[in-house]
């Protein structure tokens, strides 16, 4: 691995937050995804996307090569996360909203399609499929409603959960990272005994738990149950994977796999990354930004004495090993408002494909989700190694599943979120986790 310097690492919370709000409202709906709606073309295209110095850089740097190709003028607005997504529910009721805006993909976008307010990509471009065949299959999906043509493409990298190791406490235990449920269980065993923690775990904060449900689920079913509980049918939290993978969390819980304190450590303050770069924890269960994380605070244990791997597979698991879960990336799509639907289609769907805009993404540390673009990570990434290792893993990916909790409703996110956190400290059962789902969804 290198040691070439890179950008300042990013939480899961900027890179993904929550899912919007439901409904647009019967005054935004009707509208045709190919016609421009009563927009005022004087101001030029307007694109609302998230604030991130780097990435604004490369964003605006896109829109001043779009103009060589359309006379409108455009511009670039970003907003922090915090309140993003009830401005742009609250924007796109009107007439003002912007013509090419940011997004979480799936459910964050129903509503607009609902609505009609997202232009229609493969309407626009018919028969020409290489705005489609440009993207990796497994990043498009999330940016799909109802299993349509995605109605954005790709602006960001992807960060898929992963297993990292601490390889130099694998070795001196002579053990191997788990590749199987078994070994993960026989791991965990070793390290106890050895007195090491055997997971970092930043149990302060539920959504770091959450992706052991998730991981867990995925092997036991796959992700066709899944789908029922985000979209909110009844019933669907009872589906058997859910509380056998409650229950493996426990007896993990119980095994002595994350330590006796992982109530108390945080993610945010960098409580688990330190524990597990510090040799006093095995593994940690976490997003591929953490490997940023890693890198910034811990350079000499990220060169030497890390490794990774995908989650383990589940003895009588359904779910396919290579499935993933974790953050696809993020999207732009294109208001069927907007005065210039051309400009912004001209953005979505050639821009964002164009090799100066990817270039740009790896030499910031991202992993785009474009197609062939191995050679242009080994000689760009400043990680080469790790970066190559998270785009084969979602390159093959059949199923690349968002982070259940923004796939959610907040109010199921908070309740799920909440419920988890009592599994972990055992002040649930499995049965009660799922009734208590199933009231509130």
């Amino acid at each position: 691995m290198t040691a070439t310097e890179i950008r300042p690492a990013h939480s899961r919370r900027r890179f993904l937050t929550g899912i919007g709000a439901a409904g647009i409202g019967a005054a935004v709906t009707g509208c045709s995804a190919l016609s421009p709606g009563s927009g005022d073309d004087s101001r030029g295209l307007d694109v609302w996307t998230l604030t991130d110095p780097v990435q604004n850089k490369i964003q605006r740097a896109a829109l001043t090569r779009l103009r060589r190709s359309h006379s409108s003028r455009a511009k670039l607005t970003p907003f922090p996360n915090t309140g993003y997504t009830q401005k742009l529910r609250i924007a796109m009721g009107t007439s003002d909203g912007p013509d090419v805006f940011w997004s979480w993909g799936g459910e964050s976008l129903r509503p607009y399609h609902e609505a009609g307010l997202v232009v229609d990509l493969a309407d626009r471009f018919g028969s020409d499929t290489r705005w489609r065949d440009a993207f990796l299959p497994a990043a498009l999906q999330a940016a799909c409603v109802d299993d349509r043509e995605p109605l954005g493409l790709p602006v960001r990298g992807m960060q898929p959960v992963i297993l990292f190791c601490n390889q130099t406490l694998f070795d001196e235990h002579d053990l191997r990272p788990p590749r199987t449920w078994d070994e993960l269980l026989d791991v965990v065993d070793a390290f106890v005994d050895a007195d090491v923690i055997p997971v970092s775990l930043a149990g302060a904060e539920s959504w770091c738990e959450l992706m052991w449900l998730e991981c867990i689920t995925g092997r036991l079913t796959g992700t066709g149950p899944l789908r029922k509980i985000f979209a909110g049918e009844r019933g669907s939290w009872r589906h058997p994977a859910i509380e056998e993978a409650l229950d493996r969390i426990q007896k993990l819980v119980r095994r002595g796999a994350f330590g006796q304190a992982f109530g108390s450590v945080s993610y945010g303050s960098g409580g688990a990354t330190a524990i597990f770069a510090k040799g006093r924890a095995a593994m940690h269960l976490m997003g591929s930004w953490e490997y940023s994380n890693l890198r910034n605070d811990h350079r000499r244990f990220t060169e030497d004495g890390l490794s990774w791997v995908s989650f383990p597979t589940v003895p009588g698991g359904t779910g396919d090993p290579r499935a993933l879960v974790g953050n696809n990336t993020n999207y732009l799509s294109v208001n069927t408002r907007s005065a210039d639907i051309d400009a912004g289609v001209g953005l979505v769907g050639t821009q964002l494909a164009a090799r100066p805009f990817i270039d740009a993404l790896i030499k910031a540390g991202d992993v785009p989700a474009a197609v062939g673009i191995e050679g242009r990570l080994r000689e760009l990434a400043p990680d080469p190694d790790f970066a190559l290792y998270v785009y084969r893993v979602v390159s093959d990916a059949p199923d690349f599943t968002l982070s259940w909790d923004q796939a959610m409703l907040p109010a199921v996110k908070e309740a799920m979120l909440s419920s988890l956190q009592q599994i972990f400290l055992e002040k649930l059962s499995p049965r009660q986790f799922v009734d208590a789902m199933e009231l509130i969804q």
